[in-house]
């Protein structure tokens, strides 16, 4: 049975099956949310949260977007992505007039990761909410049969992984050809995990002549492809690439020999503060995570050889404190916000640029304060200064021993307790209630943080009194000043040691992480 239609707001074009999804006059460049041709009740939910000003990706873009026009947006991972492409999605599909009938979506957003669109989702649900409009996600390693009955329930807005969703149109639970605005976000990633046929042959089900955006921190030529084919006349935007040095961010290589590189990164993880620690194998984190345990240190594996819950459950007990070191492969490069994070570490180098930028990105987001550490051992040297290159880093370098002042002084290390310990099972606190008679700040700006699976999504909360004058904190996409713990949560505020993590305001949490091939 048919859902009824509702009209149009009367500030929006009607729409036409036979005209295809409705355009908007071009709009000249704006400084502010109120500026932008947005739903009215979209702004005024943006303006609740006191988000009222744009990052320059969503400038850029939102103008050209509303327009109807087809848009290829790139912006470095934490640079507000999800707004700019989330905002005017949610604004058309409102426009359209009507509700998705049965298995038959508005508009879809395919991403690479199942945490990723678990965040997409919870940072669109709000402002989908207030615009009476249903939102879903599907995703590999979750009950297919709960997916198929959302999806039969009707929903405007999915989110998807490649796979589950590919395997939903078999099974005919879903179908692509009401579709009429479409978003590849991260679609660098989707290539670089072999998803490009499976996206294409998604492409290709979509309706004929609808809106595409592609989102991406890089753009290579497996990318191109889906340019060349699926977007006509593109307008491109390129703010703040991934490949531009992050001038909040430090960067340093720490030299080390194999004898010791075991011991500096346990003195590292065993700082006071939160730090996410890349290594370049599944089995590589497994027996690190070990070792620290062994030696008192709190620490978590995050890889896509864990299950779904495993995965949740591992950002869960890092989000919150309970685990103070995540050791995660690439898998988790993208995406991955943890309020309060200030210091990321390369335990195995990474071997491309990109990866060192988008492992990077975990920390400094939105224009925060953030440090990357790199330990290298001497046959590393000659590649890695090769890397750095590429990605137009100058870091500081140092030579460093376990206890030594500088590793001190950089990471804040220091000697773990020896005494083994093992983690409880993760406990998701419950969302915290609005101070009653709390007033946003003005002139927030809005971010598009990646935000982890069980996240409260991306929106924004007023800042607190003492960050009232920033502009540019956002949800999901960043953290200043030195911090301090409260309870087991990550820092909040001054005084925390070796770090620059407090968070500006309040902000939601988040994580991307994923598997490649159909398991998404």
């Amino acid at each position: 049975m048919r859902a009824s239609r509702v009209q149009p707001p009367q500030w929006l074009p009607p729409w036409r099956p036979e005209e295809g999804i409705p355009l908007l006059s071009p709009v000249s460049p704006v400084k502010l949310f109120s500026e932008l041709p947005l739903d009215p009740a979209l702004v005024a939910a943006l303006d609740a949260d006191g988000v009222t000003e744009p990052f320059p990706i969503q400038a850029a873009t939102l103008p050209d977007s509303l327009a109807g026009r087809d848009v290829l947006g790139r912006g470095r991972t934490g640079s507000g992505k999800t707004l700019a492409f989330g905002l005017p999605m949610l604004t058309r599909v409102k426009a359209l007039g009507r509700r998705a009938d049965a298995k038959r979506p508005l508009a879809l957003v395919l991403v690479p990761t199942r945490e990723l669109a678990t965040q997409v989702t919870d940072a669109l649900a709000p402002y989908a909410k207030v615009l009476g409009l249903r939102t879903t996600a599907v995703v590999g390693g979750a009950s297919i049969t709960k997916q198929i009955a959302a999806l039969r329930g009707g929903a405007e807005i999915l989110v998807a992984t490649p796979g589950r969703l590919f395997d939903l149109i078999e099974r005919h639970a879903c179908s692509l050809d009401q579709v009429g605005v479409t978003v590849l976000d991260e679609a660098d990633q989707m290539a670089d995990m072999g998803f490009l046929p499976q996206v294409t042959r998604l492409l290709e089900q979509v309706k004929p002549g609808g809106q595409r955006m592609l989102f991406s921190a890089t753009l290579d030529r497996n990318v191109d492809k889906l340019v060349k084919r699926f977007l006509k006349n593109p307008v491109t935007h390129s703010v703040d690439p991934s490949s531009a040095t992050v001038t909040t961010m430090e960067h340093h290589v720490l030299h080390v020999d194999e004898a010791t590189k075991r011991a500096v990164t346990a003195e590292i993880a065993a700082r006071q503060g939160g730090v996410i620690m890349f290594v370049g194998t599944k089995r590589g984190a497994d027996r690190l995570t070990k070792h620290l345990l062994g030696l008192g240190v709190r620490a978590v594996a995050l890889h896509g050889g864990k299950s779904q819950p495993q995965r949740n459950r591992a950002l869960d007990q890092f989000r919150t404190g309970t685990a103070d070191a995540l050791v995660a492969t690439n898998v988790a490069a993208r995406g991955i916000h943890i309020e309060g994070l200030d210091l990321v570490v390369n335990v195995d180098p990474p071997t491309e640029a990109k990866d060192y930028l988008h492992r990077g990105g975990r920390t400094a987001r939105a224009g925060e304060s953030g440090t990357v550490v790199t330990l290298v051992l001497p046959e590393q040297r000659r590649e890695n200064a090769r890397l750095m290159t590429q990605a137009g880093i100058r870091p500081h370098t140092a030579r460093v021993r376990p206890g030594d002042a500088d590793l001190v002084r950089i990471t804040g290390a220091r000697q773990p307790s020896g005494t083994p310990v093992t983690l409880p099972a993760a406990e998701v606190p419950a969302p915290k209630a609005k101070a009653p008679g709390a007033a946003p700040s003005r002139r927030r700006r809005g971010g598009s943080g990646r935000g982890g699976a069980a996240s409260a999504g991306e929106r924004q909360q007023p800042a607190k009194k003492a960050a009232s004058r920033r502009t540019g904190a956002t949800a999901n996409e960043g953290a200043a000043g030195r911090g301090r713990r409260t309870g087991r949560g990550r820092r909040t505020g001054p005084g925390a040691a070796a770090g620059r993590g407090g968070a500006v305001g309040r902000r939601a949490r988040g994580g991307d992480t994923g598997s490649s091939g159909r398991a998404a």
